[in-house]
């Protein structure tokens, strides 16, 4: 029998917790027939609500749910890589508890590994019910992520991800402590088939990505693997010292041909508070560089455990 290990990261989802394990369990016929056993794991990233009195309730009817609750709120990508440490199975799935990543994928997924693909990927073709901002946003991300790193990232991914035990090994290996899923996943590389399904929208409690929250994500996302905003950053300073010697050029030239004497403290002031904002910017950029290397050379652990059951 082999055995295929669910890992679901949970924040402040008592609501969902029984529902989710009800649409899982739904797949034990199809996986029975394949030889293949259930194990789910839910990963409590500090909830402040009751969600790991509900996974417990869980445990005490099936033991093959487990529980790892972490000592205060880590983030998903915590969750994610403790919940692959801990999964011992040969195949391994991520979805998360709010069913916008459907159970019922799972048999159509796992056929999809049996004709020999390494993992199969999700993705949403729609955005139905996000605020339009937001999924503006969202495009422009993955469109900005497509020009600058050279990993594989698809509009729409999910972390919905059924994977064999090799890749999950080669994710492992990778314990950086700014950790960004997606990309990894690109950069293993390994044989993927991507599904598309449509959107769904959670149908208790609310979401944990606040517009903030996504906008900080996505920079993780674009310094953990693109150096472009670095090459930019120095183009940039390229292109102002190339203007202010034209500048100067030009200004002295006037001054011998014509005598027109320097003024205009308005248009000064205006190029001195542009070429200041591009300084501070570029600088900005080199600090999230220097702020990533600093948390990493630190070598803190990506997760504290509270209670494993």
């Amino acid at each position: 029998m082999k055995l295929l290990s669910a890992i679901v990261p949970c924040y402040n989802e008592e609501e969902n917790v029984a529902d989710f394990y009800q649409e899982f369990i739904k797949n034990e016929s199809f996986f029975r027939e394949k030889e293949v056993e259930l194990e789910l794991w839910y990963i409590n990233d500090g909830s402040k609500d009751r969600t790991a009195r509900e996974v417990k309730k869980l445990i005490e009817r099936d033991r093959r749910v487990h529980l790892l609750s972490f000592s205060r709120n880590f983030g998903k990508e915590a969750a994610l890589y403790a919940g692959m440490e801990k999964a011992k199975g040969d195949f391994v799935v991520f979805l998360d508890a709010d069913l916008q990543d459907p159970p019922s994928l799972l048999p159509e997924m796992y056929g999809y590994l049996e004709q020999g693909y390494d993992s199969v990927a999700t993705r949403r073709v729609t955005r139905k019910g996000e605020p339009p901002i937001r999924s503006f946003f969202a495009r422009m991300f993955y469109r900005l992520m497509k020009k600058f790193s050279k990993t594989e990232i698809m509009d729409g991914a999910r972390d919905y991800r059924l994977m064999t035990r090799q890749v999950v090994d080669a994710i492992l290996s990778m314990p950086e402590y700014n950790r960004f899923s997606k990309g990894i996943f690109g950069w293993v590389g390994f044989e993927t088939k991507w599904l598309e399904f449509e959107n769904i929208e959670r149908k208790k409690g609310e979401t944990k990505w606040s517009f903030w929250k996504l906008f900080i994500y996505s920079l993780e996302g674009i310094t953990a693997f693109s150096t472009v905003p670095l090459a930019f950053a120095a183009f940039m300073g390229v292109v102002f010292c190339v203007a202010a010697f034209v500048f100067i050029v030009f200004i002295i030239v006037r001054k011998l041909l014509f005598g027109d004497p320097t003024s205009g403290w308005p248009s000064l002031v205006c190029i001195i508070s542009l070429i200041s904002g591009v300084q501070l910017f570029c600088l900005g950029i080199v600090g999230q560089y220097l702020a990533k290397t600093y948390m990493e050379v630190k070598r803190r652990p990506i997760y504290l455990v509270k209670e494993e059951i």
